[in-house]
């Protein structure tokens, strides 16, 4: 006999409530339970990234966590990455446009691998977006493409954020009065110099 645990996983901002055996790969649930396929199985043993999703933000191998492991944790799929309009994310379009991708297998790993390390590390040098990649396996691309999807990525996001800013409204705080400084209380000078 078979034993079975409840969970309750939120995947992509959305919560589910599955009756899997405590043994089931997160990897298993996504694609057999949850029916989202784009996470890939390869090695199955934490070598290919394939099957690369973010829990909390930070890319993890699907095939190496049990479902029950990430329970309270907000888990993210490569279809999390396409707008509500099915769009592609400025990820996937930098990807498409720099060919990252030959045969795809490898892709969606590569997508939420860059995804969580772009938004951990916004002015990601080359060298380090090299170094990240690295710890993926594709056998088509060599690479090269891929740190250029990346790199691109990362160029445009941060060129965007410094362009929101400069727009931003600023605040008019010269036109308030400003008071003068007061001066500290006494016992506060007193433990400065202590």
């Amino acid at each position: 006999m078979t034993d079975i645990q409840l969970v309750e996983l939120t995947v992509n901002g959305e919560r589910h409530e599955l009756a899997i055996p405590p043994r089931r790969t997160l990897a298993d649930v996504l694609r057999h339970d949850l029916g989202l396929t784009g996470t890939h199985v390869g090695c199955e043993h934490g070598i290919c990234g394939a099957c690369t999703v973010l829990v909390d933000d930070a890319p993890a191998r699907a095939c190496l966590l049990f479902a029950v492991q990430v329970e309270n944790a907000a888990i993210r799929t490569v279809e999390s990455l396409s707008g509500p309009d099915g769009g592609l994310s400025d990820l996937q379009q930098c990807f498409g446009e720099h060919h990252g991708l030959q045969c795809g297998f490898c892709t969606p790993g590569f997508l939420m691998l860059a995804e969580g390390y772009l938004a951990e590390e916004p002015d990601a040098s080359r060298e380090e977006i090299r170094e990240v990649v690295a710890s993926n396996l594709c056998r088509c691309t060599g690479y090269q493409t891929i740190v250029d999807a990346v790199e691109d990525c990362a160029g445009r996001r941060r060129a965007a954020l410094q362009s929101a800013l400069d727009s931003a409204p600023q605040h008019a705080t010269q036109s308030a009065p400003q008071s003068a400084p007061q001066s500290a209380p006494q016992s506060a000078l007193d433990g400065a110099s202590a």
